[in-house]
């Protein structure tokens, strides 16, 4: 009889500890937390390594924000990057179509760690042979070059319709 407990107890133990049919969003948040074969969250494979923990969704198109990236792109990336061409690194002109705003930011803001742990961005630099500098950017003059990015992007898509 004690050994149909003590295996009854092991069982009830096992069982939750294993999360059993926990609620969806206890699943849920425990699988966005999970790391893969490469040691990162499926929020991190989609999004980067970085600073920005959390999807960026692009809005409506911002005028002042479009301007100081497209600044900030002359200045810190054009020397090695072309909107519709390969150069030292890839075309970015539909970036935004292959890698989330978030990726693109934690790219710029942490490309270091990307090139060290990231698959995709070290697939980049296996085919491109260059590393990505730190240019040294903010989080918000990341996001105004993910937004002269999309500006970038929906210019192409009107010209084409």
């Amino acid at each position: 009889m004690r050994q149909q407990i003590a295996t009854l107890i092991v069982s009830l133990a096992l069982l939750v500890g294993c999360g059993g049919q926990g609620s969806g969003n206890q699943q849920q948040a425990g699988n966005q937390d999970a790391k893969d074969e490469s040691g990162l969250t499926q929020f991190e494979i989609t999004n980067g390594i970085g600073p920005i923990t959390e999807a960026i969704e692009i809005g409506e198109i911002d005028s002042a924000k479009v301007e100081q990236g497209a600044q900030i792109f002359e200045t810190k990336c054009s020397a090695c990057h072309k909107m519709n061409e390969r150069y030292v690194g890839p075309a970015l002109g539909d970036i935004l179509e292959t890698r989330t705003p978030a990726y693109v930011m934690n790219m710029v803001l942490n490309p270091a760690e990307m090139v060290k742990k990231h698959p995709e961005a070290k697939k980049m630099l296996q085919e491109y042979m260059t590393p990505m500098p730190n240019q040294n950017l903010q989080q918000d003059e990341a996001r105004a070059i993910v937004e002269y990015l999309a500006s970038v992007e929906n210019e192409e898509v009107s010209a084409t319709q």
